[in-house]
């Protein structure tokens, strides 16, 4: 699968449907690990917002989460981030987060940062099919930098969700994770959209030629609007997230995902500067 191909846009750009889940979703999700609180959350489900990341260390959301989902559970996803390396560990997280977020089910819950903070175990992928089975999560995920391995984790594995890194700067994920994604089609959801803030700032240098299209478009550097719309447009993404610092990011992000697809002559001129764009390693 080549990347021009990947690049052709979803017929709605602002929804899709989550494998496994099965469930619609606004293709921005709302993590709640920086700036932002309940009201915030509040203000986002207003806005369309029904991805909700959520961890132990999130606590200025739950209950702003909570409140959103008690209404309509089934219109919304809720995702947990856990860490840990034994089965138990994994029980007792979600057993507490059911808890505390006042719901019966968690929709996918997310083995943190795979092979570092958490692992693929086969004592931790039996617990979690278990609570699987007994309705406590409807689906298993992971965050993984090891691209590799996401890719095989994709063709061959119980992994109902990715959670990979993917931004202008960051491609590889389009040779090594998306032509594996056909063999069982996990949902794709990404982070660092904006690559940890490299790609809004100015590099030395520059000779990108000029923005195609608007002349009132002030780049370079990439806006997070452009950021977030050129993750979108990759047909091989399903939710691209933002930790917003504040409410005016939070409200302009989800903003940026009603703008719709970039052109091709965008996303050509996008994927040029993020080439240019000094590459961050974690």
């Amino acid at each position: 699968m080549n990347a021009q191909k990947q690049d052709h846009p979803l017929p709605d750009f602002s929804h899709s449907v989550l494998p496994v889940v099965n469930k619609t979703v606004f293709r921005m999700g709302v993590a709640g690990n920086y700036g932002i609180d309940s009201d915030d959350v509040r203000l986002a489900a207003d806005n369309g917002a029904n991805y909700w990341v959520w961890g132990q260390s999130f606590g200025h959301v739950t209950d702003g989460i909570r409140e959103v989902i008690r209404t309509d559970r089934e219109k919304h996803v809720v995702a947990m981030l856990g860490w840990g390396y034994f089965g138990w560990q994994m029980r007792r997280s979600v057993e507490g987060a059911l808890r505390k977020l006042g719901t019966d089910y968690l929709d996918v819950f997310k083995l943190g940062w795979l092979g570092k903070t958490s692992i693929y175990s086969r004592g931790i992928v039996d617990t979690l099919l278990k609570l699987k089975e007994e309705g406590k999560i409807r689906s298993i995920g992971v965050s993984i930098h090891d691209r590799k391995r996401a890719g095989r984790l994709a063709a061959d594995s119980e992994i109902d969700l990715l959670m990979i890194r993917y931004n202008a700067r960051n491609t590889g994920a389009e040779e090594d994770i998306f032509p594996f994604l056909s063999v069982r089609n996990p949902a794709v959801v990404s982070y660092t959209a904006l690559a940890w803030g490299m790609l809004l700032k100015p590099i030395k240098d520059n000779m990108m030629p000029p923005w195609p299209g608007r002349d009132d478009l002030n780049v370079p550097p990439l806006t997070p609007e452009l950021c977030y719309r050129f993750v979108l447009n990759n047909q091989n993404v399903h939710v691209v997230l933002t930790a917003p610092r504040n409410r005016e990011q939070l409200v302009n992000n989800l903003d940026a995902v009603r703008q719709g697809a970039l052109d091709p002559d965008e996303l050509n001129w996008i994927r040029q500067y993020g080439a240019l764009v000094p590459r961050v390693t974690i």
